[in-house]
């Protein structure tokens, strides 16, 4: 149906936004329009936010001038303009007929007859400050009109009467000579405590004396900016709770509480796709931008507005339009980077950028975001045509007008802010994680490398799940539109029964005030006659009823003073400092007319002090931006290699890698017609011809060229033979050529020609080891050295295994048959269970350097010292020092004879963090050394065996290094009968006798397990950790028991060493795997998260490595598995024979053995 894109997506059953039969037909044409308005934006975001800006600021200078922030006389009761109070007061009549009880009567113009009143309040602010005289005028200084009757009535009292220094006075008179009492009270001199407290003052002098003057009566000095009219605003605010009606109040304070929930619920969901403020408060601004631009535009259009008709509308329009829209947007950005990065590509063959990321999402949700806000426009236009009363006309134009341009500033505006904040948090990130492989030990190129692989945003960084969290409680999308539903609803319920009543507000009502009620949501708040003057009504009441004479009265409302000097309070206006522009604009003077007063109100613009601040915050902030751009820039030109020569030709192209460096195999030579290769195969550099490189070359005009640094200008048999003859170092050929693929090549070339090594070494050159498509960047100067090729091992997963509550594969690197399989059996079986749990105990790397002194003496002062609260922090603070994540932990001290070894334990992020270590314990013992009085203390050895470090050791076992886990699991008892085939009490025993007694007997340190190290070795290599540290990360004891007829089984792990950056992790195959397990480089926001979540993830994988090798011993099966998948022969379908049965004939089974050959039977 032609008509069904228009329907809103939430309200269509079934809607795929991939289908095929999708976008629409509305879709397809207006789509394309907004992508090219959201590309120029992103393209040009600090242009396109400094024309919003400008613009903004030239609208807002047009609203001071209209004078909209002043109090208007509807708004304002306290105006000297006498029309302007009787327009907001109430009046009230009363007679036998009312049973003497007041009743609103009908608003008009009221017959001013003798015995028509009129009550009027003045009102002195701060005129009973405690630690001030009285300074409130008395009724007698009040100066009456000529043959006037006013009669001074009883002050009345509001619930903010206890909390204010206000006074107020009450007067009733002749409603006739209500205008000439006004007028003659414009001025009022204060109490004669007040002068006497002048003329103490003590100077000859004849001073100006202060005076009570009507607020509104004075002229502005200033032209209205913001701060002014917050001050008049919050004025008016203290005023409508001092006298408007209580109903209204509430409805009120509903709105405007229901409004910062809303505003709560945007910083939340930006906080939950990462942005604790920026992005929440550039919505803020994109609307507030909005709502200007649409005041300015309904003025200019000749519709009214007023600020207390914006103040009672606001809250209902932000509660019921809400910030869905951009944080919809948001989403899709961020789900479209995800995207990209995990495709490779952000669209098609494109590199990924944030620009695309938006353009893909705004072809996806852009016309859903355009549609609602034409949905919602074209209702509030019905409003506005709708001729009902009051102020939702006005209200629903305005609003109208600011959701239009709300949809143009959030394909403008906000998605150049959002581009700039993503693309910040990228260089944020790239830096962070550059710095951390840096203060690791890894080059500066390498790090460099590895750190532009990892782009922001990342998986973990932004939520999938489609709920949203309001303080802690997960609310359903679902819940936000029913919300917004329901509040449309009531608004629309309130004005409808607000005029429904009209016809029954009769003055015959037997309620003491017949009020709008909720009207107030689009009208002005009525005035509470009984809370500004109910004293003064109750003694007319009695009067009149005692007089049995009716009376009508006119309640205006109270009238504000303040103690100033007349001079001051009715100074003239200052003139601008851009007064020159004043003036016609003829002849073309200064500026065209209508360039002239944009100009000319953007200058006047800077006088406003809340604009001018604004424009020096802006300025300092691009100011920032750009200095922050600018040396993100410069940290990301990358640094010359220092192992490259000036003369070197480049690099490959890392586009000419596939799978970005994943290895893949040996392949055939290139081509020489293809690629410019000489006879012999070798590859011409740039710049050479075939020419010059077919001609035969002396071995002195290859040492020249040698010498000239055109190394790679020769052939690679010319280069191996200078290589065998020493004039080239094998370990130099990667800086001499400055192509690393070449340079392994001529390295196995010489190494496969080495007289003295040829008789084994002479295959190599022309072996099977694969040399080429691998990226050897991230080899060089950080994982190997004299590098020949790369060997690939096999790679399995194990799994899925559930893990404190979440599925994981394992990645498992290992060449021994039956490893990975006996794991994903055992992780089965603990799924059966419900999966494993792991908690983590320690998390603190060592590092036990070895100091020498002259004497016992000296070195027991050094261990005493450092043992001490002052050498602790001494050391502590030392360290800190020289990196962001290593955090000095404790230390530990053991002395022999005059050598003292000192224990550092700390955590280093997510770095394995040995370098990291050893450059912090380098610093402390300098500190130690030259500040705490061991000059003459000599520093044998940073690592002294104390750490201890790829070696077993007891103090490893028992204080812990890297990070300590338990893992447990309980298996139900016929889960170990039918998949495990074994039974429980079997497993506990020969744990027992294997894990603990055997391991005992054999003086085991650390291996109390079955296999642990073959899982931590495979886990290992798979994802890039030193292999060495399996010894001490394989520390494990494994207990299983008997729980209520289930098995119970743990492992305790002291001493993982893992990290998640450094090392092999550089790697792009080992990072796929960490990828593979959601714990690749650096956490975002919570050092250290990573590592220590692949430690738990290890711990899980020997637990079921654990769980499977012990059933298979207890049934007798272990043999038959390795038999039957990688020991025999060659395949074949022959079932291994299996151990003899217990009733075999002239075998019996030993008796001793007897629980591990369980017969199904007897299960």
């Amino acid at each position: 149906m032609l008509f069904s894109s228009l329907i809103p997506t939430r309200w269509r059953r079934n809607y795929d936004i991939t289908d095929p039969n999708k976008p629409g037909f509305y879709n397809q044409r207006v789509t394309p329009w907004l992508q090219a308005v959201s590309k120029k934006a992103c393209t040009h975001p600090v242009y396109t936010i400094a024309f919003v800006v400008v613009i903004g600021s030239g609208f807002y200078a047009n609203l001071l001038d209209t004078g909209f922030f002043q109090p208007s006389p509807a708004s304002a009761a306290n105006q000297v303009d006498f029309h302007s109070l009787a327009a907001g007061s109430r009046h009230l009549h009363a007679s036998a007929e009312t049973s003497w009880k007041w009743q609103l009567a009908d608003t008009g113009v009221v017959d001013p007859a003798d015995h028509d009143l009129a009550l009027i309040t003045l009102a002195f602010q701060d005129s009973v400050s405690s630690g001030i005289p009285n300074t409130a005028p008395s009724a007698q200084t009040i100066i009456l009109p000529a043959g006037g009757r006013a009669e001074s009535l009883p002050s009345s009292a509001n619930i903010l009467s206890p909390l204010s220094s206000d006074s107020t006075l009450a007067f009733a008179m002749p409603y006739s000579t209500a205008a000439q009492f006004i007028e003659g009270a414009r001025e009022i001199v204060p109490s004669p405590k007040t002068i006497i407290s002048e003329l103490e003052d003590g100077s000859d002098d004849e001073k100006e004396r202060k005076l009570w003057l009507i607020k509104t009566g004075k002229k502005s000095a200033s032209s209205g900016g913001i701060f002014q009219w917050f001050i008049d605003s919050w004025a008016s605010f203290l005023d409508l709770i001092k006298n408007a009606e209580t109903l209204d109040i509430i409805i009120m304070s509903l709105g405007y509480f229901s409004m910062y929930l809303t505003f709560i619920s945007l910083f939340v969901s930006m906080r939950r796709m990462g942005s604790n403020f920026w992005l929440g408060t550039t919505v803020m601004f994109s609307s507030a931008f909005a709502f200007l631009f649409g005041i300015v535009v309904t003025l200019q259009l000749g519709v009214p507005e007023n600020v207390v008709l914006l103040s009672e509308g606001v809250p209902f329009l932000v509660v019921t339009v809400g910030f869905e829209k951009p944080i919809v947007l948001t989403q899709a950005v961020l789900s479209a980077s995800i995207q990209a990065k995990n495709n490779g590509h952000a669209n098609g063959d494109a590199p990924f950028t944030i620009q695309n990321a938006v353009q893909t999402a705004v072809a996806e949700r852009g016309f859903e975001i355009v549609r609602d806000y034409a949905i919602e426009i074209l209702i509030l236009c019905a409003g506005a045509a709708s001729g009902i009363q009051g102020g939702l006309r006005q209200f629903c134009f305005l609003a109208a007008w600011t959701l239009f341009f709300d949809c143009i500033l959030l394909f403008t505006f906000y998605t150049s802010i959002l581009t700039i904040k993503l693309e910040i948090n990228r260089i944020k990130r790239h830096v962070a994680l550059r710095k951390a492989l840096e203060e690791d030990g890894v080059s500066r190129r390498i790090a460099e490398n590895v750190a532009s692989s990892s782009e922001w945003p990342r998986d973990d960084t932004f939520s999938r799940s489609s709920d949203r969290s309001v303080f802690g409680q997960k609310v359903k999308d679902g819940s936000i539109p029913r919300f917004k539903v329901l509040m449309v609803t009531g608004f629309i319920l309130i004005n409808v029964l607000n005029l429904c009543s009209l016809p029954f507000r009769s003055s015959r009502s037997s309620n003491p005030i017949t009020t709008a009620g909720l009207s107030s949501v689009i009208t002005q708040p009525p005035m509470d006659p009984f809370k500004v003057a109910g004293n003064g009504l109750d003694f007319l009441l009695g009067q009149a009823q005692k007089n049995k004479r009716a009376v009508n009265v006119t309640v205006f409302h109270p009238i504000k003073y303040e103690l100033q000097y007349p001079s001051v309070h009715y100074s003239p206006r200052e003139e601008s400092d851009w007064s020159l522009l004043n003036g016609d604009y003829k002849d073309g003077y200064v500026f065209s007319a209508v360039g002239g007063r944009v100009v000319e109100s953007l200058l006047k613009s800077f006088e406003d002090p809340v604009l001018s601040k604004w424009v020096i915050i802006a300025l300092a902030m691009s100011l920032v931006l750009n200095g922050y751009l600018f040396n993100a820039a410069r940290w990301s030109i990358k640094e010359p290699d220092p192992d490259q020569s000036p003369s070197s030709s480049p690099a490959p192209s890392r586009e000419a890698l596939p799978g970005n460096g994943h290895p893949t195999g040996p392949s055939s030579s290139v081509d020489g017609a293809e690629s410019g290769a000489d006879a012999d195969g070798t590859k011409l550099p740039i710049g050479s011809t075939p020419e010059s490189a077919s001609r035969t070359r002396t071995p002195e005009e290859c040492e020249e060229m040698l010498k000239d640094k055109k190394a790679p200008l020769l052939k690679d048999s010319e280069l191996i033979d200078l290589t065998l003859k020493g004039k080239i170092p094998g370990y130099a050929l990667e800086k001499t050529l400055g192509d690393k693929t070449r340079a392994v090549k001529v390295r196995r070339a010489v190494v496969a020609r080495t007289p003295a090594t040829t008789e084994f070494s002479s295959t190599l050159e022309r072996s099977k080891l694969p040399y080429e498509h691998f990226d050897y960047d991230r080899v060089h100067g950080a994982c190997c050295e004299n590098v020949i090729g790369y060997l690939p091992l096999p790679l399995g997963v194990a799994g899925p295994i559930i893990i404190d509550g979440r599925k994981y594969f394992l990645p498992m690197a290992t060449t021994e048959g039956v490893l990975v399989a006996s794991t994903s059996r055992g992780a089965k079986a603990i799924n059966a269970g419900g999966g494993a749990t792991t908690v983590l105990i320690a998390d603190g790397m060592t590092r036990g350097p070895c100091v020498g002194f002259a004497t016992l003496t000296r070195a027991a002062e050094a261990k005493l010292w450092l043992d001490s609260a002052e050498g602790q922090k001494t050391m502590k603070d030392a360290f800190n020092s020289t990196s962001r994540f290593a955090r000095l932990q404790e230390i530990k001290t053991a002395i022999a004879g005059t050598y003292l070894y000192v224990r550092f334990k700390t955590t280093t992020g997510d770095a394995m963090g040995m370098n990291m270590i050893s450059k912090g314990v380098e610093h402390a013992l300098n500190v130690m050394s030259k500040e705490a009085g061991f000059e003459d203390m000599a520093i044998i050895t940073v690592s002294g065996n104390y750490c201890t470090d790829k070696k077993p050791a007891a103090i490893n076992w028992i204080d812990g290094r890297g990070k300590g886990v338990v893992a447990e699991a309980i298996i139900p008892a016929d889960v170990v009968r039918k998949d495990l085939k074994s039974d429980v009490n079997a497993l506990v025993e020969l744990n027992t006798a294997k894990n603990l007694i055997g391991s005992a007997m054999a003086g085991s340190i650390g291996g109390f397990n079955a296999h642990a190290a073959n899982i931590v070795t495979a886990i290992f290599l798979a994802t890039g950790q030193d292999p060495a540290q399996n010894v001490e990360s394989s520390n494990c004891i494994t207990v299983m028991k008997n729980l209520n007829g289930a098995l119970h089984i743990s492992v305790s792990m002291p001493s993982i060493e893992v990290g998640t950056i450094g090392g092999g992790t550089v790697l792009e195959p080992q990072a796929a795997m960490l990828d593979l397990l959601g714990v690749r480089g650096a956490h975002p926001s919570q050092p250290g998260d990573n590592a220590r979540q692949l430690a738990r993830i290890i711990a899980a994988g020997v637990l079921a490595g654990e769980l499977s090798l012990c059933s298979a011993l207890a049934a007798g099966h272990l043999v038959q598995a390795h038999m039957s998948h990688n020991r025999s022969a060659a395949p074949s379908r022959a079932v291994s024979p299996g151990p003899p049965s217990a009733g075999s004939a002239g075998v019996k089974m030993p008796a001793a053995l007897a629980m591990t050959n369980i017969k199904e039977g007897k299960r």
